[in-house]
């Protein structure tokens, strides 16, 4: 199910559309909390966060669709799901995205990396050919998908093929279905803008910090006519410098009173899970027991 939104009717209102990235059902009611209007799930965020392992292609679909099950039972806000290559060929990959939409994917974006792929932002990646790519675009476009849903594209052509072959597999992505394009580790403004005209759907742009990309704000991405801007780990890093520095800080000194204050309260969390509305639904349960 896509849940009671979809990536489409945000889009409509926001230019460009800002996307963040949640690693949990709590990290997702926090960007709610926030203001936040749509959601991501980061391949690499599962796998660092819950199995230790880098953003290299360890994971498979039912690791992924279990994150998403844990992550739309706390909103309904839309869900942009990373399907790193899709994890097959063309029949498995339709199956794998199927299942995503049964778990509660609103979108998903599938590369164009060769499986044994490298994080979009790091040298060394290996591309599969352009036709092998648009087979698995074809064949997702083709399988009865839900009304609302969003098929999107990523390249990872920009750095590693000349820019004519990017915009020449933009160009053929779109073709061949996908209703938006992701435009991986681009550093010039001209060559998105150029990206953009080309693709004719709306292009998403990561914004990732200490990647290559520029750390372009929301104003001007608007300005060059980017639809979403995706922010993947921005929280996720946060929430690790600072578990890392309590970490530390208990096992050096044997007492976390000196940051306590940097902690968020036992009041804050009840707040953000209605916790009080729970203890009152138990309590009249069991006065109704007596």
């Amino acid at each position: 199910m896509l849940g009671t939104m979809s990536i489409w009717t945000q889009l409509s209102a926001h230019k460009p559309l800002p996307i963040v990235g949640v690693i949990h059902a709590y990290a997702a009611l926090l960007a709610q909390k926030a203001g936040f209007k749509a959601l991501y799930v980061s391949g690499a965020s599962i796998a660092n966060a819950y199995y230790g392992l880098p953003d290299l292609g360890f994971l498979g679909v039912e690791e992924v669709a279990q994150c998403v099950r844990m992550i739309r039972s706390a909103t309904d806000l839309p869900l942009l799901v990373d399907i790193d290559t899709g994890w097959g060929e063309a029949p498995h990959v339709v199956r794998n995205v199927h299942h995503l939409i049964q778990a509660g994917a609103a979108a998903i974006h599938i590369e164009d990396q060769h499986p044994l792929k490298r994080c979009g932002h790091r040298e060394g990646k290996h591309l599969v050919t352009l036709q092998a790519m648009c087979d698995k675009l074809k064949a997702i476009r083709d399988s009865s998908l839900p009304k609302d849903f969003m098929l999107m594209a990523r390249t990872d052509a920009y750095g590693v093929e000349p820019f004519e072959s990017v915009l020449a597999r933009v160009h053929a992505y779109v073709s061949s279905g996908a209703q938006a394009i992701f435009a991986e580790a681009v550093t010039s403004e001209d060559d998105l803008c150029q990206l953009i005209r080309v693709a004719g759907v709306p292009v998403l742009v990561n914004v990732t910090e200490f990647g290559k990309t520029p750390l372009w704000t929301h104003e001007r991405l608007g300005e060059m006519g980017v639809a979403m801007a995706l922010h993947p780990l921005t929280a996720f890093r946060a929430m690790n410098h600072a578990a890392a520095a309590a970490y530390q800080q208990l096992a050096s000194t044997g007492t976390i009173s000196d940051m306590v204050p940097q902690l968020e309260t036992r009041e804050t969390l009840y707040t953000h899970l209605d916790y009080a509305q729970y203890e009152a639904a138990f309590d009249q349960l069991l006065k109704e027991k007596k």
